[in-house]
């Protein structure tokens, strides 16, 4: 099953409409609907709630604030942010009560009936404001420090410096922010949620509610999507259902509409980080000076991690020999940003990519060129924190695709179309990505797995990852059936629950298949070791034999049992015996046929202070090359072709992985160019719904695309030998921004290109606008 395109274990009721997701649960007869009073105001002090119009409503149920949590606060790295407002507010919508409504339909008008007494106060809603204030949330713990940088800096003959920014990003999944809570006996309450952390949600619900943890179920189906921002941010949602359940003692459900989620929810982190490169007249950099600065929002949730993921990736494909890379995250009055797919690593990496298209474009070059003469190479393989890039395939993948794509020709075609048109312009660059793989934080590489086979040759597992259309639960199926030698519908992946799978990591970090796709191999094995134990048994006629039990205690392996299409086979003498017939003899024999298994990624260990270690399992690598074409009147760019090159080892499931790298890719190709979150002068998101907020569709996405992967059997320290597919080709999207850079260039000779990100069509007019009146 290895290696083979098995259709998505959902595919056909995702496209049926039969697929079950938080609100298609039944509701209940005596179920109620939670709804949340927000703040009108980005900073202030909340003198008091009055709320007696709401009292009145026919379908009022009851209303609670920050005071009725028995813990006040939440956090998944700091507690530090009050499930509700009790006295200061710190940012739009921050949710100030929590009540009940008999109806769904009665919730917006319950919620108007809430007037709200507070003193407003001046925000801090940007970076800029921010570092004069020294309104920060976290620092780096320790800088990237390697070389002699000032001093190289000082002395180059050519450098550059400046500010390079990039804005924040929506998650924009199908399936808002939802959870269903119910009442059991003794005090319980188990939890449905949309959520990617089901562990994280049970403890924030069991501290929110003074409740121990095992009176606190969480069970997660599936998500209508995630992309990190129901990695933490859903817990405290499923904590607002859970306070009405344990105050009313009836099942309470909250569904957030796509207008109240944008609104509420952070977004992927913005950065503004400053740089000073030196290089020689070939291009290659001989020092580099980078402080990373990211937005965090009003409150902690995963800031300190996601800046350290992009000081990791400041380096992006590119060995820099002398380097000082830091990062300060500050405190602003907007929505607490938080994970979103690459986790920093995009924010950092597109800064070096950036800073390779200045060089390219001063020295009168081709970035292609400065690329090669910089990326990690034989004998330039450590990194600034230094890890050594093993298995290094980004030179193969650079040379590989520039001929394959025809990279050389294609320049000169548009060197002479942009030299004879007016009114349309072309760009062409080619970017890469070597993305860690693992969480930095080194106890959250470990899953667990729960595999039960039953007497007529299926199996359920369970594992601690979460499903939410990324393909986690088939690949992880068809793991244990190649174990068992059985067929994809034999296996049945279950809901992820906390009371079968215990103190699980978020399904993040791009690592759901490599840790719970080992935990389930591991437990897998055990049961197989044992049913192989008992084969041998067998067809030496010898089942009854007193040795059997000691034989059964082993959990090794035997290559001369082979677990085939439903039978189990002696290669040695071509005995035989249908799988279902030794399950049933195991079954007779009081041989277990479940188990458990845990599994740690081995080898990792960084230490922050000393700046030593190994940070990732591995990297996954990848290059891609796009072309555009940006309207000179209008700003408008279309991507007119995409070639994407990956190294995923040995892929599982090439399908899924082929769908996720061009998923990733088209959102990425969003974030760089139409998905711009404005926000007023007074910190309210304007940009919050599909009318205002620019997501690609099909008529955004490549006209010519094309997608492969390297053949790499190498990667011995993962499941299978695969690499992880999650977040790595995300940062390729970077390359139509680039290219938009590319196109620009060609109209200036002097000066370079200075664009933001998102390159959206007013800032590609403005910048069109500048370099033809300097």
């Amino acid at each position: 099953m290895i290696g083979k395109n098995t259709a998505h274990d959902s595919a056909t009721s995702h496209v049926t409409g039969k697929s079950v997701f938080i609100d298609d649960r039944a509701t209940l007869s005596n179920e109620v609907f939670v709804g949340l009073v927000r703040s009108p105001v980005a900073k202030g002090i909340l003198n008091n709630i009055d709320s007696s119009e709401a009292r009145l409503h026919e379908d009022f149920l009851g209303v609670w604030s920050g005071n009725d949590f028995i813990q006040k606060k939440w956090g998944t790295i700091v507690h530090d942010q009050p499930f509700a407002v009790e006295k200061e507010i710190s940012y739009a919508d921050e949710v100030i009560a929590i009540f009940a409504s008999k109806t769904r339909e009665s919730i917006k008008e319950i919620e108007a009936k809430f007037k709200l007494d507070i003193t407003e106060q001046k925000p801090i809603l940007s970076i800029d404001e921010a570092i004069p204030a020294e309104s920060i949330l976290v620092r780096a713990t320790s800088p990237f420090i390697r070389g002699e940088v000032d001093s190289i800096l000082n002395k180059a003959k050519h450098r550059l410096s400046g500010t390079f920014k990039c804005k924040g990003q929506e998650h924009f999944y199908m399936e808002s922010q939802a959870a269903i809570t119910y009442p059991l006996e003794n005090g319980q309450i188990e939890v449905h949620s949309s959520s990617q952390h089901p562990s994280e949600t049970q403890r924030v619900v069991a501290e929110a509610l003074g409740l121990p943890l095992h009176h606190v179920t969480c069970v997660v189906k599936r998500m209508g999507g995630g992309f990190g921002g129901k990695e933490s941010q859903g817990a405290p949602i499923a904590a607002y259902a859970a306070m009405v359940t344990q105050k009313l003692n009836l099942p309470a459900r909250i569904v957030l509409t796509k207008d109240d989620d944008m609104k509420i929810t952070g977004k992927r982190h913005p950065f503004q980080n400053d740089y000073d490169i030196a290089f020689d007249e070939e291009g290659k950099i001989l020092a580099a000076k980078m402080i990373l600065r990211s937005d965090g929002g009003a409150y902690t949730d995963l800031s300190g991690s996601i800046l350290e993921r992009g000081m990791f990736h400041a380096d992006g494909a590119y060995y820099l020999e002398n380097c000082f890379i830091d990062g300060i995250c500050y405190k602003t009055n907007t929505h607490p940003n938080t994970a979103y797919r690459g986790f920093g690593g995009p924010q950092g990496n597109m800064t070096i990519e950036s800073i390779i298209e200045d060089i390219a474009q001063y020295l009168g070059k081709d970035s292609f060129e400065i690329r090669t003469k910089n990326m990690y190479r034989e004998g330039f393989d450590l990194t600034p924190y230094g890890q050594k890039v093993e298995n290094n395939l980004i030179p193969k993948l650079f040379q590989d695709l520039y001929k394959t794509a025809d990279y050389q020709s294609r320049v000169e075609e548009i060197k002479k179309f942009n030299s004879e048109n007016h009114g349309v312009l072309k760009g062409l660059s080619m970017t890469a990505t070597k993305f860690g793989i693992a969480f930095t934080a080194r106890f959250l590489n470990q899953g667990n797995a729960l595999v039960n086979l039953h007497l007529d040759g299926t199996l359920q597992v369970s594992t601690g990852a979460t499903e939410m259309g990324q393909g986690v639960n088939t690949k992880i199926g068809q793991i244990v059936a190649n174990v068992f030698g059985v067929d994809m519908k034999d296996v049945q992946l279950m809901p992820t629950s906390t009371e079968k799978n215990h103190n699980t990591s978020a399904t993040a970090a791009s690592s759901g298949s490599d840790i719970n796709g080992a935990a389930a191999l591991k437990a897998s094995n055990k049961i197989k070791a044992r049913l192989t134990a008992l084969a041998k048994l067998h067809f030496q006629g010898d089942v009854s034999s007193e040795l059997k039990e000691l034989v059964l205690e082993s959990e090794e392996l035997d290559e001369k049992i082979q677990f085939l299409k439903g039978e189990v086979i002696d290669t040695s003498s071509g005995k035989v015996i249908p799988l279902k017939e030794l399950i049933n003899l195991a079954y007779f024999n009081r041989i277990s046929l479940g188990d458990y298994a845990h599994f740690s990624t081995k080898g990792l260990g960084f230490s922050k202070t000393l700046v030593e270690g190994k940070a990732f399992n591995y990297f996954t690598q990848g290059v891609a090359v796009s072309e555009v074409s940006v309207c000179e009147y209008t700003g408008e760019s279309k991507v007119l072709r995409t070639d994407i090159y990956m190294d995923l080892g040995r892929s599982l499931n090439p399908g899924i992985d082929e769908g996720q790298v061009a998923g990733a890719f088209v959102q990425a190709q969003g974030w760089v160019t139409t998905e711009n979150l404005f926000y007023s002068n007074d910190g309210h998101l304007k940009t919050y719904s599909p009318t205002t907020y620019k997501i690609p569709n099909i008529q955004d996405t490549p006209r010519s695309f094309h997608i492969s992967f390297i053949e790499n059997n190498d990667n011995d320290c993962n499941v299978h030998r695969s690499k992880a597919v999650g977040e790595p080709p995300f940062v390729l999207g970077i390359s139509v921004w680039t290219a938009i850079k590319n196109a620009l260039s060609y109209r200036s000779e002097k000066n370079i290109v200075n664009i933001i990100s998102p390159a959206t069509n007013e800032v590609v007019l403005n910048e069109l606008e500048r370099l033809k009146n300097v």
